[in-house]
This record gives C-alpha cells, sequence and structure tokens, in this order.
C-alpha cells in the first residue's frame, strides 16, 4: 500500500540546512559541545563517574611483586535525540515573483532558500543557549568541582582579585583530567583580558595597562595544560512574542573549564565532558499547504535531531560569578 508522506525532504534546501552558517554569530555551540554521529533515535551512551572509578592502593612494587592496575569505568545509559524544527510559510505569489525577477536578472532572491538559511539562523541561535544553559549552569558539574566568587574576588576587580591563582587552582580541580578548554562570555573576556595582572604577567616590566590576546592567554596557562578558549558572544531575545524586545547574552558572567576530547564518541573509552548525539544532517522540505495566502503556497521546514550530553562531569570546573554583572 503506498501513501503520500506529509513532508517531502529537499536534496537542494537540505543541502542549504547543511551549509549555511552565520559567522557573523560567531556561535561556540559545535566546539563547547561536538556533534557526535549516532546510528538510531535511542541509542546508548557511557557515563564516565570517575571519582568512583578510580582507587589509590600500595603503589610500592616488591622486586617480583606485580604492578597494581587502575582502570576507568563508565555506566551504559540509554537516551534519545530530540527533534528540533521550525518552518515558514511562503505563498505561490511570493515564489512566482521571485522566478520572474530571477529570469529578468533583476535578483538572485530565492524566498525557499531564504527562508531556510532564516529558520536554520534561529535553530542555531537556540541551540547556543541551549548549550550555554548546560555549561554555565552550576548543576551541571561535581558538587567538589565549583565555586563562586563574590566581592574583592570577582575577577572584574582589578585591585583584590587574583585571576592566575583562581584559574591555576581551578585547572587543578579537576579529577584525573585536565581542562584543555576554558569557556567564557564576550563580556567576561573583554573583563580577563584587560585585568592587571595578566597584563604584566604577559608584559612584563610591571606593565598594569593594556589587554592581552586569547593566544597569549593560552601561552601563559599552557604549562596547565590548556589549550582553547572559546568566546560566546551571542545574544537572544527573552521577551515574549507580542512584548517589546529584550535581549540578552546567551554566556553567563562566569568561567567554565572543561576537558574535552574531539574523538570520543558514544562508545567508551575515550573521555569528554560532553557532547551532543546527532542522527542524521539537518534536513529541509517544503509542504504544500493550500491555506497560505489567496493562491496557496508551501510551508518550508527545516530542522535537526541531536541531544546534547554530559558524559564526565568530573571533567569540568565551574567558577561562578567570576566577574561582576554588568
Amino acid at each position: 500500500m503506498s501513501y503520500k508522506r506529509p513532508f517531502n525532504v529537499d536534496a537542494t534546501l537540505s543541502a542549504v540546512a547543511i551549509a549555511y552558517k552565520n559567522g557573523a554569530a560567531n556561535r561556540i555551540a559545535d566546539e563547547v559541545m561536538p556533534r557526535v554521529p549516532v546510528g538510531s533515535e535511542t541509542f546508548k551512551w557511557h557515563e564516565y563517574p570517575l571519582a568512583e572509578a578510580f582507587q589509590v592502593p600500595e603503589a610500592e612494587v616488591g622486586r617480583r611483586g606485580r604492578v597494581r592496575q587502575m582502570e576507568f569505568s563508565s555506566e551504559e545509559k540509554e537516551s534519545s535525540v530530540k527533534d528540533w524544527g521550525l518552518e515558514s510559510p511562503i505563498p505561490h505569489s511570493d515564489i512566482s515573483e521571485a522566478e520572474r525577477q530571477r529570469a529578468a536578472k533583476l535578483s538572485m532572491h530565492n524566498p525557499e532558500t531564504h527562508a531556510v538559511e532564516m529558520l536554520q539562523e534561529t535553530i542555531g541561535n537556540i541551540r547556543e543557549v541551549r548549550v550555554a544553559n548546560i555549561i554555565h549552569n552550576p548543576d551541571t558539574y561535581d558538587a567538589t568541582r565549583r565555586e563562586v566568587l563574590a566581592g574583592g574576588d570577582q575577577l572584574t576587580d582589578y585591585v583584590n582579585s587574583d585571576p592566575i591563582n583562581v584559574i591555576g587552582d581551578a585547572m587543578n580541580g579537576t579529577l584525573i583530567y585536565r581542562p584543555n578548554m576554558m569557556v567564557i562570555s564576550r563580556y567576561g573576556w573583554s573583563k580577563l583580558s584587560k585585568h592587571p595582572k595578566l597584563v604584566n604577567a604577559v608584559r612584563g616590566g610591571g606593565t598594569t595597562d593594556g589587554i592581552i590576546t586569547p593566544e597569549q592567554f593560552l601561552d601563559l596557562f599552557a604549562g596547565e595544560g590548556l589549550q582553547n578558549i572559546q568566546i560566546g558572544e551571542a545574544y537572544y531575545n527573552s521577551a515574549k512574542p507580542g512584548q517589546d524586545p529584550s535581549l540578552q547574552r546567551a554566556w553567563g558572567n562566569h568561567i567554565a573549564l572543561i576537558h574535552q576530547n574531539r574523538q570520543a564518541t558514544t562508545q567508551p573509552g575515550m573521555v569528554t565532558f560532553g557532547y551532543t548525539a546527532e542522527l542524521g544532517a539537518k534536513i529541509a522540505g517544503r509542504i504544500i499547504d493550500e491555506d497560505v495566502g489567496l493562491e496557496g503556497g508551501v510551508r518550508i521546514r527545516t530542522g535537526e535531531r541531536v541531544r546534547e550530553l554530559v558524559v564526565a562531569k568530573d571533567a569540568g570546573y565551574f567558577i561562578q560569578n567570576a566577574f561582576a554583572a554588568q
């Protein structure tokens, strides 16, 4: 028995959905929680309770004795991807007019591909906020691997605070796997990069005025194992529909230090703080809709199937309220 599918995936529109990326948005979700392919909607993954996985046995070895072994353990869990999608209606009259403009070489505009691009822009922003709410949330981390700064300890206090010791201690605060990535907001970085103690540590000679680059910051903490800094710049509108816009920063006034392994998958063996399970590629297509406009039209739909997972929370450290509120 044959039947018509209500939603037909279009290869051309899907290619637009896959390729489209607004570089100016500078989103970091895919770097902080990289995508890992899974083969079905429901999948198995492994959580690494590192605090329970290691013991501290007697390490002394006799001349003929056996060397004690230490092993990782992981707990197999089951999860499933979530569907994230949006659609936009386009009247046939808009499509026809765009075709006429293109035929006359007056425009290159295609309302269908434009709709896919704008919808993917919105989906990307939703994902950025979603990942930010995970990474910059103290409940994501083990209680022993987070701290709260206040008053003179906050890194916006250039007289009393000490970012080198605060960050250095945090780098030593994870279990087994040292952080190799810092996640910070643009506001936080703008304050941290001007901190007199960091400026002097980089430039020397008692110089406390100026600004350091991310590369200089990484060089300063290279010996601690830091390799990457991700600076979140995204904004989102927190107002409800119909209300005046209220733009908020997606990334908070905090610092997250995490161990990120780009080779890790849902299979056991490689430990990483977190990743994003992804089923298939982004898709896009059209649905004929007779109720769009006077002549009918189409609904352009696009989306993805992903789920963000924190799989080794002991491999991260959180500095809450690292900076005073703006």
